[in-house]
């Protein structure tokens, strides 16, 4: 049967799903995607929310890539949003020093690598002189590493650090800076493997890989609206709302899903509608997978119960002056890890009472005790840390404060987690994974999600081509 003839199913609308349904459709595939969620996005998402200056367009969470994140910035040209989310023309980090008042910044040359950070690394105030060698010395050894070796998958990031007598300070102040954000753990509890792909792909693989780019419009301009635009053009049938509660073969071959599409419907074993197809990718966090999977269908299923998961917790705060003059800072010798400024975004400066306002979004990941902690604590917790890292917030006047929690942002990539993450091809013909949480190479980044959603299409494609392949004739 040609591809143009074969129905898919994608069970799950975040960016691993968006990917692997306009990739089966690009097949020439009949393609349904399905999403329990009212909104495409996943946890890249917005929401409306009436504050107390009036209602506010808000991201779940501060997301940020890349340029190394090539998988990603194609889905974006591919739904037209690449210039709603540029990337720096240099990398530019700034780093300010809460206690000493003391502003670096983590920048690179035009030179090749490894001698593009050399500059940068020179100048930066927030290590001593012994200590800025000794990281580089740890570069050079960190991008001899093999990634994808699984002995270093079974090691910790900051045993390997220590062995290369990185100081506490070069942790914290260096390699946990980087590293928290894009792991969503702290060197204690990361695989080398993972590490070594952050840092040797992000840092050193070329000259510009690290420059950032950081969205400019809500994440739901992108994940949702431009997205589900691109997936009516492809002629993706989009299913919001819809709950997927069983798998199971079809008696005529291929698979038959179970969902319930109404409010009510389908909660015990009455799913208000049946589809078939002969593909299916499930596109869904790791412990929805599991439930998903028919018996057999997967060798060792229950391991994706091992494969813990990591909370990510977003303070925002709106003051009724600007505050911050960069689109970003990152801190050290502070409770704050990232601060973003979203006033424009956010539609801040449209609304008639915070016109002259600023909407700053402090990005907390490795948290895992305080993403159970009420708002009033994190408010006493963050509010002075944040005047003692700006100063100008003294003077001005806070018109809000909320937060968002999302308790399982990421899979966690502590150190062993690799042998438990599967590929995209099941024990199942024509039934396939997807999802930032299976074995990309990456960590649970948007760049993850993205390739696991192209590797779920690829090795459908490629399932079909095996099994329609003409038999050799005999030499």
């Amino acid at each position: 049967m040609s591809a143009a003839g074969r129905r898919a199913l994608v069970v799950g609308g975040g960016l691993a799903g968006i990917t692997a349904a306009l990739a089966l459709a690009a097949q020439g595939r009949r393609v349904t995607l399905l999403e329990t969620r009212p909104r495409l996005g996943g946890l890249a998402f917005s929401f409306r929310r009436e504050s107390e200056v009036g209602e506010l367009t808000v991201d779940n969470g501060q997301h940020v890539y890349l340029r190394c994140c090539t998988a990603y910035r194609g889905l974006l040209d591919r739904i037209g949003g690449a210039r709603l989310a540029p990337v720096q023309r240099r990398l530019d980090v700034p780093v300010v020093d809460a206690e000493r008042g003391v502003l670096g910044r983590l920048t690179r040359s035009a030179l090749p690598v490894p001698l593009h950070l050399a500059g940068g690394l020179a100048r930066y105030p927030h290590l001593t002189l012994g200590e800025r060698a000794a990281v580089a010395r740890a570069a050079l050894a960190l991008r001899r590493l093999d990634p994808a070796d699984p002995a270093l998958d079974e090691l910790s990031f900051a045993d390997w650090l220590r062995a290369r007598r990185q100081s506490p300070a070069s942790i914290a102040g260096l390699w946990d800076l980087v590293g928290v954000a894009t792991l969503n753990a702290r060197a204690e509890d990361v695989s080398l493997g993972l590490a070594a792909k952050v840092f040797r792909t992000g840092l050193l693989s070329t000259s510009d890989a690290a420059d950032i780019g950081v969205p400019m419009v809500p994440l739901g301009t992108l994940h949702d609206e431009l997205a589900g635009a691109a997936l009516d053009r492809a002629g993706v049938r989009t299913l919001l709302a819809t709950r997927a509660r069983a798998l199971r073969a079809a008696p005529g071959g291929g698979w038959r899903l179970a969902v319930s599409t109404r409010p009510g419907q389908g909660d015990g074993h009455r799913p208000d509608q049946e589809l078939d197809a002969d593909i299916v990718v499930l596109a869904v966090p790791q412990q929805a997978a599991h439930r998903l999977l028919p018996p057999g269908s997967l060798p060792d299923a229950d391991r994706l119960l091992g494969i813990d998961s990591a909370p990510i917790l977003n303070v925002h705060v709106i003051y009724d002056r600007p505050v911050l003059r960069l689109p970003f800072i990152a801190a050290v010798n502070s409770p704050i890890q990232w601060v973003f400024d979203r006033t424009g975004p956010a539609g801040l400066n449209a609304l008639p009472g915070a016109r002259n306002g600023q909407y700053l979004v402090i990005s907390q990941s490795a948290v895992t005790e305080e993403i159970q902690q009420p708002a009033e604590v994190l408010r006493k917790r963050y509010l002075p840390a944040l005047t003692r890292l700006l100063p100008r917030a003294a003077e001005a006047r806070l018109l809000d404060f909320f937060v968002t929690r999302e308790r399982t942002a990421t899979f966690a990539p502590t150190p062993g987690v690799g042998r438990l993450r599967p590929g995209p091809v099941t024990g199942a013909p024509g039934l396939f994974l997807a999802g930032a949480w299976t074995a990309t190479g990456w960590p649970a980044t948007m760049e993850g999600a993205v390739r696991s959603g192209l590797a779920a299409a690829r090795a459908a494609a490629q399932g079909e081509t095996t099994a329609n392949r003409p038999a050799k004739e005999p030499a």
